[in-house]
């Protein structure tokens, strides 16, 4: 049977060495207390908004990225008889027959589907210009 030692003496059975300088907390009477560490979690609810409005800001990027590359693309399948030029404003009507086609011709000088007004970018994109714009 082993000796027992008092409270403030701290003696490792197992290893049977005194070990208080080898222990994560402290062990004498004259030690730090233990006290739990307070956690400010303000800082989340900041991080939690700063990611909230990242991944708002980049859905919208994604969708108004979504919607060039719609309007380039039926433009650029629709019909056109003329060799487009950079800056200029042309306009896209819609046939009877489901099928685009892309005019200089103003909706104001005719009756047809019009469908919008689009730009042609150095970058060869198509910006589309609303009507307030013009």
């Amino acid at each position: 049977m082993m000796p027992k030692y008092p409270d403030n003496i701290v003696f490792n059975e197992y290893s049977e060495r005194y070990d208080a300088s080898k222990r994560s907390y402290p062990t004498n009477v004259g030690s730090q207390k233990f006290e739990p560490i307070k956690l400010d979690k303000s800082n989340s609810a900041n991080a939690n908004n700063y990611f909230d409005a990242k991944f708002n800001e980049l859905r919208d990027s994604y969708q108004k990225l979504v919607e060039e590359y719609k309007w380039n693309k039926i433009i650029y399948e629709s019909e056109f008889s003329f060799q487009p030029k950079i800056g200029e404003v042309y306009f896209l009507y819609q046939k009877e027959n489901k099928s685009y086609w892309l005019s200089i011709i103003s909706p104001k000088n005719w009756n047809k589907k019009y469908i919008g007004s689009f730009k042609l970018l150095t970058n060869g994109k198509w910006e589309q210009i609303l009507d307030d714009e013009r």
